[in-house]
């Protein structure tokens, strides 16, 4: 699981940086959606990653 997280995390830095390229280059639709993927990356890892009230994650609770 830590290795998918790690791995989730530098494709956000990855679809990022594309977008920020995509964008200089006048290609704006694929920059937005690289950025709208990468927001959807974002959310998932942090789903995964943030404890709820009790303390738990979703991340502590998979099998392993």
């Amino acid at each position: 699981m830590d290795l998918a997280l790690s791995i989730m995390m530098l494709a956000i830095v990855g679809l990022v940086a594309g977008a920020w390229f995509a964008f200089r280059r006048g290609q704006r639709r694929q920059a937005w959606l690289m950025l709208i993927l990468a927001v959807v990356m974002a959310v998932n890892v942090g789903i995964w990653t943030i404890p709820t009230q009790s303390g738990a994650t979703l991340k502590g609770a998979a099998p392993t």
